[in-house]
Parts: C-alpha cells; sequence; structure tokens
C-alpha cells in the first residue's frame, strides 16, 4: 500500500505490479498505463472512473473494474436523512440550540402519508422507495425504463412521465445519472409544475436541479424547501442557496460512510483477485474486443447508438426489447451487439456507469425482457440491426445498417418510417401530417434561432398520411424551439436527442 505518490513517481513504481487498486485521487493514465508492462487489470474502489484512462488500458487489453454498489445503500440513506433534516429543520434547530436559543417555535412537516416522487428507480432510487415506505409516505416513480411488474414488486405507483410526477408530490428525489439530457432536468418550467409546498432532495449528480432556477423558485415561494448533496461546481464553499433558511446543504456525502467505503475495498480486491485468476469479473466496465468476431466489430458502435436513440423515443415504460438481426450479420454470433444496444439503452437512465458486463443485469434488475431474432435475409442492404421495445399498448422501433467501404453508419428506421441518415451528436425527429410546406416551416423556425441543419431527411409510409422529418443540426435546440415548432407547424411530435 503506497499512497501519496506523485505522478511520476507512480509511474516508475508500476513497472512490476500486475495489478493496481486506487480510490479517486490517483489518476492512472495513459502514461502509467504504458509504463505498467505487466499490468492485466485496474481496480477503481468506487463508481466513478473519470481518474482511469479506460480507452488507453482497452487498448493495452488491461482489463479496468469498478465497484458501483459499494456506496448504494450509503446513498438511499443520505437521501432519507436530507429528507428528513428538510422537512423537521433538524440544522435550524441545531444551530439555534448550540447559539443559545430555546426554538420551539421551529415547526417541521411530518413525511406519514405524503407523496414521494422518485425521479429514477434504479439501485438507489429503489432503496429509498423502500425505506420511504417504512414512514407510511406514498411513492410514485418515474423511470420508463422499468417493468411494470417491477413497480408492482417494489410496491411504487408508477407516473408515465415527470411533468405527472412532480404535479403530485409532496418531496422529490432524484437518482439520475449526469448527462446531456439529464442537465437542468429540473429547472424553471419544472418548479413551475410542483406544488408550492414540495420540496426536492438531489443527492445524485449536481446540476440536474437547475440552480439558478431554484434560487428563483425559493425566492418566489414557488417551492417549500430543498435539500442538497452535490453541486455543478465542485468544491463548492459558497452559493446563493446557502442564503435561504429552508435549504439544508452537505458536502457530496452520500458514499462517505465507514461502510460504503469497507463495501468498495472489499468488492474491488474480490474483483481483482477474479481478474489475475482469469475468471469472471462481474464489474469490468471495458472488454476485450479482440475475441469479437472481425466480421461483427463494426457493428457494435451502431448497435449502441441504435440502443441510445430508442432510449430517446421511447416516451412510455418498456416491458420488453427485441434486437433483429437481418441478413449476413445473421451468420455470426452477435451477442456482444446485443449487449451493446443494451448499453445504449440504459446509458442515459441509470445512476451506475453502463458497461459490456452489467448492461444485461440491469435489464434483468428492471425487470425487461431481451429477446434476439436472426433472419438470413435483410430488405433494401446486406446486414440490418432492428432494435424495438414493447410496452403494453406499442412497439417503437429503431433500425440501421453500415454502407460502403468504410462501414459508414445509417439510420434507416425510425418510429417505423423508413429513412437514411447518417448519426450525427445532435439530432432531432419530427412526426407530422404529410403536406406541402412542412419542411419550410421547420427550416425557417431552426433558422430564426440560429441552429444550423447539416441534413434532411423524410420518411411516410402513404401520400398525405403520416410522415417522419429527420433532422441533423449543428448545436442543440432548446425545449422552447421544439415547442414553437410544433404549435406553429402543426407537429405532433418532436424530440431532439445527443447521441
Amino acid at each position: 500500500m503506497k499512497t501519496k505518490l506523485s505522478p511520476e513517481e507512480l509511474i516508475r513504481e508500476i513497472v512490476d505490479y500486475d495489478a493496481i487498486i486506487v480510490r479517486s485521487a490517483t489518476k492512472v493514465t495513459k502514461d502509467v498505463i504504458t509504463a505498467g508492462k505487466d499490468l492485466k487489470i485496474i481496480g477503481r474502489a468506487g463508481i466513478g472512473l473519470d481518474n482511469v484512462d479506460v480507452d488507453a488500458a482497452t487498448q493495452r487489453g488491461i482489463m479496468v473494474a469498478n465497484a458501483p454498489e459499494g456506496n448504494v445503500i450509503s446513498a438511499a440513506e443520505h437521501t432519507i436523512a436530507l429528507l428528513m433534516a428538510q422537512a423537521r429543520r433538524i440544522p435550524q434547530a441545531n444551530a439555534a440550540l448550540k447559539s443559545g436559543e430555546w426554538a420551539r417555535k421551529l415547526k417541521g412537516v411530518e413525511l406519514y402519508d405524503k407523496v414521494l416522487g422518485v425521479v429514477g428507480l434504479g439501485r438507489v432510487g429503489a432503496l429509498v422507495a423502500a425505506r420511504a415506505k417504512g414512514f407510511e409516505m406514498k411513492v410514485v416513480a418515474y423511470d420508463p425504463y422499468v417493468s411494470g411488474e417491477r413497480f408492482k414488486d417494489l410496491g411504487v405507483d408508477m407516473v408515465d412521465n415527470l411533468e405527472d410526477l412532480l404535479k403530485q408530490a409532496d418531496f422529490i428525489t432524484i437518482h439520475l445519472p449526469k448527462t446531456k439530457s439529464t442537465e437542468g432536468l429540473i429547472g424553471e418550467k419544472e418548479f413551475g409544475l410542483m406544488k408550492n409546498d414540495a420540496r426536492i432532495v438531489n443527492t445524485a449528480r449536481g446540476g440536474i436541479v437547475d440552480e439558478d432556477a431554484l434560487v428563483e423558485a425559493l425566492k418566489e415561494g414557488r417551492v417549500a424547501g430543498a435539500a442538497l448533496d452535490v453541486f455543478v461546481k465542485e468544491p463548492c464553499t459558497s452559493s446563493p442557496l446557502f442564503d435561504f433558511e429552508q435549504v439544508v446543504v452537505t458536502p457530496h456525502l452520500g458514499a462517505s460512510t465507514v461502510e460504503a467505503q469497507d463495501r468498495a475495498g472489499i468488492i474491488i480486491a474480490q474483483q481483482v483477485i477474479a481478474g489475475l485468476k482469469g475468471e469472471f469479473v462481474s464489474n469490468a466496465v471495458n472488454i476485450a474486443a479482440a475475441r469479437v468476431e472481425e466480421a461483427v466489430k463494426p457493428f457494435m458502435p451502431l448497435a449502441e447508438k441504435l440502443g441510445m436513440l430508442l432510449t430517446h423515443i421511447a416516451d412510455v415504460p418498456i416491458n420488453t426489447i427485441e434486437i433483429e438481426y437481418a441478413g449476413k450479420i445473421a451468420n455470426h454470433d452477435t451477442s456482444i451487439l446485443t449487449v451493446a444496444a443494451l448499453k445504449g439503452i440504459f446509458a442515459n437512465v441509470v445512476h451506475e456507469p453502463v458497461t459490456f458486463v452489467n448492461a444485461p443485469l440491469i435489464a434483468k434488475e428492471r425487470g425487461i425482457e431481451i429477446k434476439e431474432v436472426k433472419t438470413k435475409t435483410a430488405r433494401d442492404y446486406l446486414s440490418t440491426v432492428t432494435i424495438r421495445g414493447q410496452d403494453t399498448e406499442r412497439e417503437i422501433s429503431a433500425g440501421g445498417t453500415l454502407v460502403g467501404k468504410k462501414n459508414q453508419e445509417r439510420f434507416i428506421n425510425v418510429y417505423d418510417f423508413d429513412i437514411d441518415m447518417v448519426p450525427s451528436e445532435y439530432m432531432a425527429f419530427f412526426q407530422y401530417t404529410d403536406k406541402p410546406g412542412m419542411i419550410g416551416k421547420v427550416g425557417t423556425i431552426l433558422g430564426q434561432n440560429s441552429i444550423n441543419i447539416a441534413n434532411m431527411q423524410v420518411g411516410r409510409k402513404v401520400v398525405h398520411g403520416e410522415a417522419l422529418m429527420g433532422v441533423n443540426v449543428d448545436a442543440p435546440i432548446p425545449d422552447e424551439v421544439l415547442e414553437d415548432i410544433k404549435e406553429q407547424a402543426g407537429i405532433a411530435n418532436a424530440k431532439f436527442m445527443v447521441l
């Protein structure tokens, strides 16, 4: 055990080691990985991997593993602690009494019979829900990638969208990863939907709750209070939020328990031992791509993007995911493509890092059935991959292929409309009734908002029937611009996504 090594000292030290275990402070850079000529596995005792160059490790064939489950109990308990501290004004009472004031006037609110809204029903969210039910709270949750059966097993009521949750909840708790799609998820509009006496807790990631919007909501009395463990910029020792008596804050202590730290250490030790023995490493976050057939490798990024696309266009809980391989690709072992698709599906909807190892486990935990279908014939293309998500009422789909000698990616089917689009970072899809002028209306509104269209494609089934317009744009499309397009152009459904 050697702590506080400088980067230069670590590079010199790592030469003869087969494995290294770190927490968050030590940076396992490309230079460290290159120097570790005998390295076989890198263990991160915790969930985050910002301090490990996973790509460099993968290129060297070095396994990287973490311990994402180590702190889930601590995170759930801290959420409940903040919930109660805010509701019963415990920090204020503590400060008053220690300063010599017997502040019996401090009145709180009960949790009993109140509605707790859980945004994100993954491991931590489910644990929070279970503990809240112990206080006889009514728990509702929004998570489109948790099956109805899973909700029933947890005794939690399912809501179809975030707006419905915000309108009925007395307390709201966030348990989502921070991504481009969840950043600022709770903003001015969302605070406007909440009850005036609602209270919000965030122990997930800073930035999911818009801090400026929260300040304004508190000033205007649109929310009763907040409890925060995470902030946009950390360390955070000064914030306008600190000026509000009804805001309780802690310095990112969700995982800071003796048990969580010990648990993470034990888990990662077990993972490293398994890796060195050549046994299955359940928390591996990278894979040895060399074991994948050469004909299958090029389809892996496409399958992952199709999974992400399906996530973005789905607005209902999905019970079953079917992945169809058609044409030449069906002659090969496509199991890794199924995992890649699941990795894309869950990448932006669960709190922990999604890997090629844990993606199937996440699907199983959420009660989602996975089906793999193969057919030797592909319509119009040599090989196609199509992902279908089935809920209790309808099916949604996203299909793609590779074209040309360079294996260029194409989306060829979205919402069951045939279309030909190159995937890009910023994309939007619009469903509408086919009639003249629609392309011009959408393009005009985007242009008025200085959003450049890189490419546009339209698909339809019959003339003057339903149509789908897909656009690649050079910048994000704000929600208010999407609403303008829907209202002014008569668009039934509009989705913007970041892939």
